[in-house]
């Protein structure tokens, strides 16, 4: 019988991020990841072919670990309520895994997919595919509730939280409770505006 591995796949992935969170896509080598868990660098090609595969191997894998939160939140009941939880989400998940959130919000184009293998980007559209339509089933469940119409839910629920995240992120630091507040406060805002005020009687 051999002997196990030592390093797993997702070790190697974890070193990836780590070195992706504090040198960027550059210092996402072979042989730094392999530096950074004490393996010889055999052990990476052994799990990864090359750069391109460990790279994306990093994209990935934070996607499905974001999108497997994020999207059961989305879907629960009352919408306007899993919808508020959603946008919350997006920056407690990036508080809690800082290194991943820096991943998330540096986006795909940073993990060189022009040299990813045909089965690492039809992954990548299997997620953006099941984003799109948890995105769309949010708009048809929200809008009968809120009258918001597709461009407010996508401000709840995709761009004032990634840039929440982004701008402490970007500054090294996870963001801290008060900006979980602060979505929460403002997607609670923005959906109630769409709705029709009653008017005042005479």
């Amino acid at each position: 019988m051999g002997r196990p591995a030592r390093h797993t796949a997702d070790d190697l992935l974890d070193a990836a991020i780590r070195l992706f969170a504090t040198e960027g896509a550059r210092g996402v080598t072979m042989s730094a990841v392999a530096r950074a868990v004490g393996a010889p660098s055999g052990s990476v090609y052994h799990r990864f072919p090359d750069r391109p595969a460990l790279l994306a191997g990093a994209w990935l894998r934070t996607v499905d670990r974001f999108q497997d939160g994020y999207l059961e939140v989305l879907a629960r009941e009352p919408a306007e309520v899993a919808a508020v939880e959603a946008a919350a989400h997006v920056v407690r998940w990036c508080r809690k895994r800082p290194d991943e959130g820096k991943v998330l919000q540096a986006g795909r184009r940073e993990f060189g997919p022009d040299r990813w293998s045909a089965e690492d980007h039809a992954r990548a559209e299997r997620a953006e595919r099941r984003l799109e339509s948890a995105l769309r089933a949010a708009v048809r469940r929200l809008r009968p509730v809120t009258g918001a119409g597709t461009e407010e839910v996508m401000l709840v629920l995709v761009d004032l939280p990634h840039a929440v995240a982004r701008r402490y992120l970007a500054r090294g630091e996870p963001p801290p409770p008060r900006a979980v507040d602060l979505i929460t406060r403002a997607a609670r805002t923005l959906l109630a505006s769409g709705r029709p005020h009653p008017t005042a009687s005479a």
